[in-house]
């Protein structure tokens, strides 16, 4: 039995191929479809497909895009592409993929019969050629990797978006358990070496912890440490952490250096969990070692009874946009400062200068932040003398600020997207593909895909394409170049694809719109 999808946003073509599968092939197939690349690609990832027909011009995610992504997770499928054009470029690209064969329409009857059994008899040979065992551990060590990888980049760039969180979870069957996050960097990676650190670390946190792992950005690494047991203290996983560290010091090297945040369970703080970590990491001196998070920190801190340094990290709490960092560190300097003094306007006069360096240090961050209540807390501070009311003025003064921030942070485009989009601008004359931008940005073109739409709205194709159509537009009003010579300037080598597409776009031909 060979399990064939078909992928077309035309229903006609699927009715189509269908009807000439199911007369030939009747007892030897199952037939699924979809009408999207999207639709395609959870398909294939869920359902054991052997044969995929592809079109390539899709709505979303186009064939090519498609058919890169499941070529990663599953370079066995064999893919027969489907295109309205029968042009060189597409096919030699859809080749460039590991596309089994290239129609195009209208489909012709004996064509596709020919396809299919030409494919059925690849696909014999490669299962009578390959241990099936063998072979769902060599598909399983390359897909769980990748999807490890975008799981981290959802924790790290979430936006309230816990559905996708707690879906990857589910996958990996870690769902409601609690977690911590280890960062760890790495020194004197290069592209050479990369790789096999990479596994040599996968491996050793491995043997001690089931743990998901992302792959390098930069010499960083970031780890989701799942808590397989509720009843774990944070002693008990700092001692776990410890273990790793040690280890990977042995195997790898010396001079590596570990950030781990404190045990978390709300979804919702999974971003902040990760900052924790890199916070724990950037505390650590260039010789190595490992740092924890929260206790430690304020363990620390609390032994030094300073007032300045309690000041110092809730105004780094409040830039890192950390809510119960900003807390903790609240309670313990006014708890230390009605300790330490005795006189109530010496009080309030510390309270107004910790407000006046938040609203400044809110400002530097967030331009537009303006506080009416701030304007007024010099007087709010001197009319009132109860101290329970003089610390809830300042609790809220400082939610006010970490709430500006917050703004900003969640506003501010994806880093991903903006090196992709910097490196669209300056290069549109260039050869751009999805996969290229992938590897280009260190993560894998289904992630990707995702993340454009996420970010922007439309597709990475429909995007590509209209960066290069108002740079048509504008080269065709200020330059005397040739319509030849600006259809390569913006990265086409057919004049003819670029008037179609300029016409769907502006409603006249580049020609028409220079003689305006």
């Amino acid at each position: 039995m060979y399990n064939i999808l078909l992928t077309d946003d035309e229903q006609i073509v699927i009715d189509s191929l269908s009807f000439i599968i199911n007369k030939n092939f009747e007892s030897e197939v199952k037939i699924f479809t979809a009408l999207s690349g999207t639709q395609a690609l959870e398909i294939a990832t869920r359902e054991e497909i052997d044969i995929i027909f592809m079109d390539i011009n899709m709505p979303g995610l186009n064939g090519l895009e498609t058919v890169s992504c499941i070529t990663k997770l599953k370079p066995d499928i064999v893919i027969v592409i489907l295109s309205a054009f029968d042009r060189f470029q597409y096919a030699q690209e859809a080749m460039n993929l590991g596309a089994f064969k290239y129609i195009t329409k209208p489909v012709n009857r004996n064509i596709v019969i020919q396809t299919i059994r030409s494919a059925m008899d690849a696909i014999d040979n490669s299962r009578g050629n390959q241990n099936v065992n063998q072979e769902l551990h060599k598909k399983m060590d390359l897909i769980s990797p990748m999807i490890e990888n975008d799981f981290i980049y959802a924790c790290i760039y979430n936006n309230d978006k816990n559905g996708d969180i707690t879906s990857y979870l589910e996958y990996f069957n870690m769902q409601n358990l609690p977690w911590c996050f280890m960062c760890m960097e790495i020194p004197n990676i290069n592209s050479e070496n990369q790789y096999k650190i990479y596994l040599q670390i996968r491996q050793t946190i491995n043997e001690n912890h089931h743990c998901l792992i992302s792959t390098f950005m930069m010499n960083r690494l970031v780890i989701f440490y799942p808590l397989y047991s509720v009843n774990k203290t944070q002693d008990t996983v700092n001692q776990e952490c410890n273990k790793i560290y040690n280890q990977l010091c042995y195997k790898v090297g010396k001079g590596i250096k570990v950030g781990v945040s404190l045990i978390e369970t709300d979804y919702a703080k999974i971003n902040q969990s990760y900052n924790e970590a890199i916070g724990a990491l950037n505390r650590i001196s260039s010789l190595g070692g490992i740092e924890y998070s929260g206790a430690k920190e304020i363990g620390e801190i609390s032994q030094k009874r300073n007032l300045n340094e309690y000041k110092n990290q809730i105004v780094l709490k409040l830039r890192q946009g950390n809510a119960n960092g900003l807390k903790n560190f609240l309670e313990l300097y006014f708890s230390l400062l009605q300790k330490t003094e005795t006189q109530l306007p010496k009080i309030k006069n510390k309270l107004f200068d910790l407000i006046v360096t938040a609203n400044n240090a809110t400002v530097e961050i967030n331009k537009d932040f303006n506080s009416e209540e701030f304007e007024s807390a010099f007087s709010i501070l001197q009319s009132e003398d109860d101290i329970s009311m003089l610390h809830d003025f300042l609790e809220r003064m400082l939610m006010q600020n970490l709430a500006a921030i917050l703004e900003v942070s969640k506003d501010k485009e994806n880093p991903v997207i903006e090196k992709i989009c910097l490196y669209i601008n300056q290069n549109l004359a260039e050869d751009i593909t999805l996969e290229q931008m992938a590897d280009y940005a260190g993560v894998n073109s289904f992630y990707l895909s995702k993340l454009f739409k996420e970010e922007k709205g439309v597709t990475f194709i429909n995007f590509l394409t209209d960066k290069r159509l108002e740079q048509a537009k504008k080269l065709l009003k200020e330059t005397n170049l040739s319509i030849k010579e600006i259809t390569s300037e913006i990265g086409y080598n057919d004049q003819n694809y670029l008037s179609r597409l300029f016409k769907n776009k502006f409603g006249l031909s580049p020609k028409e719109f220079r003689n305006i």
